[in-house]
């Protein structure tokens, strides 16, 4: 089946069955510091699996475009990628397991109305239990997945590492009041010869690419307590996520994602400028792979408002593209490509995802741009591995100035000087033993900090957008923000430098809405409703029919006569926020801008502080 088609059946199949289709979130999370892209379908709902009632109700299905950083360096395999669809289906206090497996179970082999999988290539996995929590093995899926006629042979269980799922990991890293609960995943097997190397015998954990995982049913089934004990929910939630792009593969009975539709416009034009074919060796594929899932990614990236720079997401879309151009390279592709490649994404997802074809112009622009100064920054790579001599270090010619190992290995090769490749092998490791731990962290379940400093913030960021709208005019609009409880950050479409006096009216104007004192109203209602208001809205983000949305003031403003056509600010956006602005300015509290400075081509950077 084509990705469209088997997009469309899930979320038909499960609309059919009560759920809502929500709209995929941007692959940019809006205010929130603890994550650079959105990973999951799960990831925006977080709050709703706290128990925050979602607008459009209990049952809700969508496919939700995600990226992962993790393992950006080890993309070139049959079946990882860093951008994927996660297609998930969640239940809030509604359906639990003996609903939600036997929908998985028939939408996967079901010929009419699901994926017409053969049932005897499917393998699930079940909790084992925990010994060191006291949480007992998960038999009641284990029974569910026998009723529908998965073979005890078929079903496998393993330990808290791989079949449980909380934010904070394994059952005893919980702190009370966290939930969490154990998760069956489904597995198709492809039928490949097993590798050894990963082990003895083959099982569907095991790494060599025989079994690959298609979908994963988690349980939100249990709070802990202050004692370390836990205690069942009385609302329990489902949470299930797909590999769109997997399950497409396995409607092929074909291993590698890259032969899915997707992909076929770009890979042939490779092809085409390559003069080789893919799959005719294994360096040739691997190149293609890596050029394939970089330059995929770096569209949507580019199309939803990222630029390259050195920091943050912007430095992950550096990395992915460099990485293409040295790829490029080995394959001997002489002038520039990857536009080319990009455009072919574009029009690929143009009728799931028009924002990406819209886009086509800056896409363009920003590669060949970047392309242009990669050249640069491999000569500067050149002249510090000069400057080396005889003392060669790879690894740091890699992380400081982005020059490729095996670029360094070649030329060294060449001067009779050889590269510790073992040596560096193990820096490499440590490096992205560090990331996955900084990305463990820095992800946390996707939930937003929601202490009361950072809440403070969010509300001021309302403020601080409105008032850049009064003063340098409508055009502006959020480009970016990241909020922590030290500060609020926030991109804006504005192509000058603020002059002195335009900062101190913003100033002026945010601080005079704090001491006015003015209600934060909140309200949920129809999309169009909220657009007739010109509620501002997130850059490149589709809503669902129902949105939550808040205004600031006027002064006698309530949630049951909110006077939009009176208040100061009004935005689509799903919160928290304070009750009032005067809770900005607790303790004397006052707004000021630390820093103004340019973030990329016609957008503006602002850092700013209550204190």
């Amino acid at each position: 089946m084509k990705v469209e088609e088997v997009r469309k059946r899930y979320i038909d199949f499960f609309v059919k069955r009560g759920h809502v289709h929500i709209p995929s979130a941007s692959i940019v999370p809006e205010n929130d510091p603890t994550t650079l892209f959105t990973s999951s379908g799960m990831q925006p709902l977080v709050p709703y699996f706290m128990g925050l009632s979602h607008p459009e109700g209990k049952r809700l299905v969508n496919s939700q475009i995600s990226f992962r950083t993790e393992d950006i360096e080890e993309i070139g395999d049959n079946r990882h990628t860093t951008f994927f669809e996660m297609l998930g289906n969640w239940s809030f206090g509604d359906y639990f397991k003996k609903e939600q497996l036997p929908w998985l179970f028939e939408f996967l082999t079901s010929h009419h109305e699901g994926l017409g999988l053969d049932s005897r290539k499917l393998f699930v996995t079940t909790f084992s239990g925990d010994e060191e929590s006291g949480m007992g093995k998960d038999t009641e899926s284990v029974g569910i997945w026998k009723s529908v006629n998965i073979a005890d042979d078929h079903i496998f269980s393993y330990g808290a590492r791989k079949n449980w799922w909380s934010r904070a990991g394994v059952p005893n890293k919980m702190p009370a009041g966290e939930i969490g609960g154990p998760d069956s995943e489904v597995f198709y097997d492809f039928g490949t010869p097993h590798d050894v190397k990963f082990g003895e015998k083959c099982h569907p954990n095991c790494d060599c690419g025989r079994f690959i995982e298609i979908g994963n049913s988690v349980f939100m089934q249990f709070i802990k307590q202050q004692d370390g004990s836990f205690k069942e929910l009385p609302k329990k939630n489902v949470d299930f996520g797909g590999g769109l792009e997997r399950l497409a593969a396995a409607t092929r009975n074909n291993p590698d994602v890259f032969l899915i539709d997707v992909f076929d416009a770009a890979r042939v034009i490779l092809e085409k400028r390559s003069g080789k074919s893919y799959g005719s060796n294994t360096h040739v594929t691997h190149s293609f792979r890596i050029i394939l899932d970089h330059i995929r990614a770096a569209a949507f990236l580019i199309a939803s408002g990222i630029r390259p720079s050195n920091t943050e997401q912007g430095y992950v879309l550096r990395r992915l593209i460099r990485r293409s151009i040295r790829e490029i390279s080995k394959l001997d592709i002489q002038g520039a490509v990857l536009a080319d490649i990009a455009e072919e994404f574009g029009a690929a997802y143009a009728d799931a995802y028009p924002f990406v074809s819209k886009a086509v112009k800056v896409i363009r622009e920003t590669l060949e741009k970047e392309e242009r100064q990669f050249k640069k920054t491999l000569e500067h790579g050149l002249h510090e591995l000069e400057k080396m001599g005889n003392h060669v270090d790879a690894f740091t010619l890699f992380t400081t100035y982005g020059f490729p190992v095996e670029l360094t290995t070649e030329i060294a090769a060449e001067r009779g000087v050889s590269v510790d490749l073992n040596a560096v092998q193990e820096q490499m490791e440590k490096h992205r033993a560090l990331s996955r731990t900084g990305a463990a962290e820095k992800f946390a379940g996707g939930l937003a900090d929601h202490a009361e400093e950072t809440v403070r913030y969010h509300t001021a960021h309302h403020l601080l957008l409105r008032a850049l709208q009064v003063v340098l005019g409508p055009g502006v609009h959020q480009r970016g923000s990241n909020i922590t409880n030290e500060r609020l950050r926030i991109d804006f479409s504005y192509g000058e430098k603020m002059t002195s006096e335009q900062k101190t009216e913003v100033e002026r104007i945010v601080n005079e809405k704090i001491i006015e004192a003015l209600p934060i109203i909140h309200i949920v209602m129809k999309k169009g409703e909220a657009e007739k208001l010109g509620a501002e809205r997130e850059f490149g983000a589709n809503y669902p029919e129902q949105v939550s949305v808040y205004s600031v003031g006027p002064k006698n403003a309530t949630e049951t006569d909110p006077r939009f056509s009176e208040a100061f600010s009004i935005e689509f956006c799903g919160g928290p926020h304070v009750r009032n602005t005067a809770e900005l300015g607790t303790n004397g509290a006052r707004f000021h801008i630390l820093k103004e400075e340019a973030s990329s081509s016609g957008v503006r950077r602002i850092k700013a502080v209550l204190e």
